[in-house]
């Protein structure tokens, strides 16, 4: 197989950029921009440290982020696994990419930046929920902001399809792919009842 080494290897292969995809990106949130981010519940954080690259979804029943202003969001870590692979990451690598989705938009939005983390008791309070409060929040600051077109999701058809849920392994499954004796539908079930009692 031979790779492309060069970046002028890999442009000749390429048109010039589309005008649009270059004049679509701005250095802050503009108004139009908060109102796609406010109305979004799902993102995936991309972060780089020493071990390499780690993509993180995260969710929430409302806005994921909090737009504190046109250069800040805030992105609360709410209890999971704790094996805090991005926070490990922001802490030695502040590069951070979001991409925001919206059920049934076929665009997504992709913020560029740096990030920090914080565990201030007055702004990890001020995400609480039915007494529940993130452990920290990511503060990130806005290096760029643009849409991506819908080729992508539209190829797919991500919001058209039935549910496809049945053709995939459980999370139960992979485990027991690697330990034989692991108990997979009891993990399975558990797993569901316990991130129920995780939200609100």
């Amino acid at each position: 197989m031979q790779t492309i080494n060069s970046i002028a290897e890999l442009e000749g292969l390429y048109e010039p950029a589309m005008p649009a995809s270059l004049t679509k990106v701005l250095d802050r949130i503009s108004p139009l921009y908060k109102q796609w981010i406010d109305a979004s519940r799902f993102v995936v954080l991309s972060t780089a440290g020493p071990e390499g690259t780690d993509g993180s979804p995260r969710g929430d029943n409302g806005p994921v982020v909090r737009v504190v202003d046109d250069k800040t969001v805030w992105l609360p870590d709410w209890q999971g696994n704790n094996r805090i692979d991005s926070l490990r990451n922001i802490v030695r690598d502040g590069r951070v990419s979001l991409m925001f989705m919206v059920p049934g938009c076929k665009n997504v939005v992709r913020i560029n930046g740096s990030a920090a983390l914080t565990a201030d008791a007055v702004i990890t309070a001020s995400f609480e929920r039915k007494g529940k409060h993130p452990k920290t929040v990511i503060v990130l600051t806005v290096g760029e902001i643009y849409f991506q077109c819908a080729k992508a999701l539209m190829r797919s058809r991500l919001w058209e399809s039935e549910d496809e849920s049945e053709r995939v392994p459980s999370a139960g499954e992979f485990i027991k792919a690697i330990s034989a004796d692991f108990d997979a539908q009891g993990y399975d079930a558990g797993y569901a009842d316990y991130a129920k009692s995780r939200m609100w």
